[in-house]
């Protein structure tokens, strides 16, 4: 008898943990990061482009460049994989190295960030978009 217990005791107590886990939908959720002027506006910087939204497996990229003097002077990354520990990581430390690398490039023909594949993928394509905008 008192296997029998300790089997339907241990099988409930699997069960619960197996339907309480929680995965990972695939959804992101969008943040703005900097206040961003309206695409192909005049500032006293220059004039910005907004990139496509880009869709990844991870989430969406969006791309915004200021240009000035034919140079992408400024980058920010208003949409970004976000919602979840994991993607705000990922996000923290791909996007600023993506940004440095897309000022010293004056390209969208950078490098991948390790462990960022989809965020980079997904960045390089909405920059190269603004870049098509801004005629670089």
């Amino acid at each position: 008898m008192p296997r029998i217990i300790l089997w339907m005791l241990s099988t409930v107590v699997g069960l619960v943990l197996l339907f309480s886990y929680r995965t990972s939908t695939g959804q992101s959720t969008t943040t703005e990061t900097v206040a961003v002027a309206p695409a192909e506006s005049t500032t006293a910087d220059g004039e910005t482009y907004t990139g496509d939204t880009v869709q990844t497996q991870e989430g969406d990229v969006q791309v915004v460049i200021t240009v000035a003097d034919g140079k992408i002077t400024a980058v920010s990354v208003p949409v970004y994989p976000s919602g979840s520990q994991k993607h705000d990581e990922i996000s923290g430390s791909a996007i600023p190295v993506l940004v440095e690398e897309t000022l010293a490039a004056q390209s969208a023909e950078i490098d991948s960030v390790s462990g960022a594949t989809y965020t980079s993928g997904g960045y390089r394509q909405s920059l190269q978009s603004a870049i098509d905008a801004a005629q670089l």
